[in-house]
């Protein structure tokens, strides 16, 4: 690992050697693979050695034989596993590396564990720090965290795990009390659409909360907004610099084909959904997003990049729904399109995101 007290440099014949984090125990585990086969393609090898450090579902570390089988084709999820790679005990046996990009999504390395790790080994990473990664994994307290600033969110339910394992009845009477139909559950911890359902009446609130459950005890209940849904990306600000956001982009649902924005549609299917970067929105919508979006991520104290998603009324209003401060991150994904579409390509993307981390000091700032 390099001197934290040293910031890495790429003298003469020397480049910046970056470790591309990928995998993981979460729920999450092939998209992250995906987004790793994504980065891993477009990354500038003239300027970067690039070190790819795989997990496994079980969370073993592997350097991987092979990166192309990472891609995310034909509907086909990716994994990493320790056949043909080389297995090791963590980061630091991978070798020295200047900066690491830890493209983790969900628990045990979207919510600020790795982050932790990173800080305590002194190494630069690309992204969030310690408590801006852990509010923005955990939707109740990232909503906490937004209204405590003053931004607009709907109206929502947390359900706990004793409540809901003591007092399952008395949850379902709160929610249908406290929230109009349809409500969208969800687990707290998790993102990708993973565990999420759309309920229309009372009755199927108690199998949609279960549904989350699997995937997090601690379940969210928000109230279904009428409008659109519309997404921007930020990016942290040079040399001090306040934060940029992209154009605003809208996912467009195929009501014909799914009932909303879930797991299969983002990933597994072409015709279900598509984006649509620029969105087409009246220019003072689109200016109240984008400073929303930069609100958003200056609230819970966020680096580097993150995703914003937001609702946009008929009647012009605009509610946050959430961050996600590592977003998917394929060419294809909604944070590479708006950059694109603002004019910032895919590879410069990526360059920009290690060089703000190489430019942001390890530890406390």
């Amino acid at each position: 690992m390099t001197d934290p007290s040293t910031p890495p440099t790429s003298g003469p014949g020397r480049k910046v050697r970056v470790a591309l984090v990928f995998g993981g125990r979460s729920g999450e585990h092939s998209i992250s693979a995906a987004t790793a086969a994504g980065v891993m393609k477009a990354i500038d090898r003239e300027k970067y050695d690039v070190l790819p450090v795989g997990i496994t579902r079980d969370g073993e570390w592997v350097l991987p034989s092979r990166e192309a089988r990472f891609e995310l084709t034909s509907g086909a999820l990716p994994e990493v596993t320790t056949e043909g790679g080389t297995e090791i005990s963590g980061l630091a046996e991978a070798g020295p590396v200047d900066v690491v990009f830890p493209l983790l999504h969900g628990p045990y390395g979207e919510d600020g564990t790795i982050q932790g790790l990173l800080e305590l080994a002194g190494v630069p990473y690309v992204g969030a720090g310690v408590l801006a990664s852990a509010v923005g994994m955990d939707k109740a307290y990232m909503k906490l965290v937004f209204a405590g600033h003053g931004l607009p969110v709907g109206p929502y339910v947390v359900v706990k795990p004793r409540d809901w394992e003591q007092r399952a009845s008395e949850v379902v009477d709160r929610i249908s009390c406290e929230l109009a139909f349809p409500v969208f559950v969800k687990p707290a911890r998790a993102g990708s659409s993973l565990g999420v359902t759309r309920v229309d009446d009372v009755s199927g609130l108690a199998d949609a909360i279960e549904e989350a459950r699997f995937h997090d005890p601690k379940v969210l209940v928000e109230q279904g907004i009428e409008g659109r849904e519309i997404e921007c990306a930020v990016l942290g600000g040079r040399d001090g610099a306040a934060p940029r956001a992209s154009v605003p982009g809208e996912i467009v649902v195929d009501h014909d084909e799914a009932s909303f924005y879930d797991f299969e549609s983002k990933y597994l299917s072409a015709t279900h959904a598509r984006t649509d970067a620029p969105a087409d929105l009246p220019d003072d919508v689109a200016d109240r997003v984008r400073e929303l979006a930069v609100d958003a991520f200056e609230a819970i104290g966020a680096e580097g990049l993150s995703r914003v998603d937001c609702f946009v009324t008929p009647d012009g209003e605009v509610l946050l729904n959430e961050i996600n401060t590592m977003p998917g991150f394929t060419p294809i994904s909604m944070y590479s399109k708006m950059w694109e579409a603002s004019g910032l390509s895919y590879t410069d993307l990526v360059d920009e995101l290690i060089q703000l981390a190489l430019e942001r000091p390890v530890g406390l700032r």
